[in-house]
């Protein structure tokens, strides 16, 4: 496909692996259309288009190195697919991926049509070329000759990004030396393709895509504000061209249904880079749906290996502090170290007792289904799944493994349904005023007179399956409770965000159980260990 005279019109293309990946197609899997950055020949998805196509139909537009067609014609023949998807399958809606240029068509699509069911991924988005260096490297190609355009940097890094650096990304993740060889093999061919690329692009052609980039952002920097599509914004913090961070906040104040995503240390090809993943992002920021409205029990998605091993890897540091245990009770009564007395079929309910912060459930969720591959899905407070709460964490990733390891928001509905599909089912009936409790509640319950879960797990049959925890509340002592924030000046203000309407529970609960709201503690660890 990347051929300086492959001719034609720009067109839709499937990889070849993508033909049904092996019949791994999730049923009712969306329609996804990637729209490629400046290549214009699909680079970007030669890293991600396997995962993808478990999850998508998945379709790639090219466009020939020597086409010049407007951004206008681009838009229409994008916004043509997309009416084609969306009436052949109205139920379900057509995700856009758009890189840089690709961004700013999948956007002016959106503005065109409102009425239609996206999603928009945009990859650091072209929107802002105008306070970019490429409206300076625009300008200067101008004034140089062909071949020296070739030698500019801005135009390689634009062309390659800092693909250069993945090989060091890779080095000292403890392959064998198979993998090792075949990384290698990857990382040549990659890089032959970028090369390959910078040589067919001639300095005609890139002049005309920076014009195409330059009309597309004035198109669409004047209309963000009726894009009513889902939108994520993947940005990178290391980005050589674009203010992509920066942009991704803009993008995210101007558009109603927009989230964001940061990757420090990523530069302006993410999608090239190692250790990004496309589909775990989509994943993992709750934007994967096989309907009008996210289901967060039916279009759940276990996850892979990989992003086992990820939730493994951010709890290592507590876990080698802490060293985890966990024990069950076989049929006769006898405790054994491991999980051997633990069912293997649902449905049932796991129904224990947070402790301090919650840091009980990295160990569990991740512990459980790696020696018995039982999958646990938690009910969550809906803290972790608004919008806003994302925009005062320290990283609006912060909750994304916990989405990936399938918590889901903590609603009678869902219960039902994760119960309905015989899944196993972790619940804290003592929810976030037990995690967040104050000093002298160490190993207190906080549970309602009437357990509600006993109704709904009898009528499913459901085995109820207690557990406790011990160890949380001896190894860190409170510095700073709810009682005590309370009292520092402007704190009143951080507790109505974190404690609005719509992200309390138990409304209906009398005394302390009423109190589920979110806020922080100041924590410090004790020199004593427990026997």
């Amino acid at each position: 496909m990347a051929r300086r005279k492959d001719g034609g019109s720009p067109r839709w293309f499937s990889p070849l692996e993508c033909g049904g990946a092996g019949g791994e197609r999730v049923s009712g899997a969306p329609t996804l259309l990637y729209l490629p950055g400046i290549d214009g020949i699909g680079l970007g998805l030669i890293r991600h288009h396997e995962k993808l196509a478990k999850m998508f139909e998945l379709w790639c537009l090219h466009i020939p190195v020597e086409d010049r067609t407007s951004f206008e014609g681009l838009v229409e023949l994008v916004e043509t697919t997309v009416k084609s998807e969306s009436s052949r399958a109205s139920d379900r809606p057509v995700y856009l991926v758009g890189e840089s240029v690709g961004a700013c068509i999948a956007l002016a699509v959106a503005v065109r049509n409102p009425d239609i069911d996206l999603v928009l991924i945009l990859v650091n988005p072209g929107t802002s070329f105008h306070k970019s260096q490429l409206q300076t490297l625009s300008a200067f190609l101008n004034f140089v000759p062909e071949p020296l355009h070739l030698t500019t940097p801005q135009l390689l890094t634009f062309l390659t990004g800092n693909f250069m650096k993945m090989p060091s990304t890779v080095v000292g993740r403890g392959f064998s030396p198979e993998e090792d060889n075949t990384l290698s093999e990857i990382t040549s061919s990659l890089l032959s393709s970028l090369m390959f690329l910078v040589d067919i692009l001639t300095k005609e052609s890139i002049i005309w895509k920076l014009k195409i980039l330059k009309t597309a952002a004035s198109f669409v920097n004047s209309r963000l504000h009726a894009v009513k599509a889902q939108t994520l914004v993947l940005a990178s913090g290391n980005d050589e061209l674009l203010p992509s961070s920066q942009e991704a906040e803009k993008l995210r104040d101007a558009i109603e249904k927009c989230r964001t995503r940061l990757f420090r240390d990523n530069g302006h090809k993410i999608l090239l880079e190692a250790e990004f993943d496309l589909a775990t992002t989509i994943k993992g920021a709750g934007y994967y749906r096989r309907s009008r409205k996210t289901d967060f029990v039916s279009d759940y998605l276990p996850p892979t290996p990989d992003e086992l091993q990820q939730a493994i890897n951010r709890d290592r540091i507590l876990n080698f502090i802490t060293d985890p245990v966990l024990l069950s009770t076989l049929p006769d009564g006898k405790i054994v170290r491991g999980l051997a007395g633990l069912p293997r079929e649902g449905p049932a309910v796991l129904v224990g007792y947070h402790m301090l912060l919650g840091l009980e459930l990295g160990p569990m969720v991740t512990g459980v289904p790696s020696s018995t591959g039982v999958h646990i899905r938690g009910l969550a407070h809906p803290f972790m799944f608004d919008k806003n709460s994302e925009q005062i964490m320290p990283d609006s990733a912060h909750f994304d493994l916990h989405r990936i390891m399938g918590a889901v928001p903590v609603t009678g509905s869902n219960f039902y349904k994760l119960l309905a599909d015989k899944e196993f089912v972790l619940l804290y009936p003592g929810g976030a005023r037990e995690a967040l409790h104050r000093k002298g509640e160490e190993y207190k319950l906080f549970w309602p007179d009437q357990p509600e879960f006993v109704r709904m797990a009898s009528r499913f049959g459901a085995a109820i399956i207690p557990f406790g925890v011990v160890g949380e509340d001896d190894i860190c002592d409170l510095l700073l409770d709810y009682n005590d924030l309370q009292k520092l000046p402007f704190y009143d203000m951080l507790d109505k965000v974190l404690t609005r309407d719509g992200l309390k529970l138990r409304t209906d609960s009398m005394g302390e159980l009423q109190d589920q709201g979110m806020h922080p503690v100041v924590v410090a660890p004790k020199g004593e260990r427990r026997n």
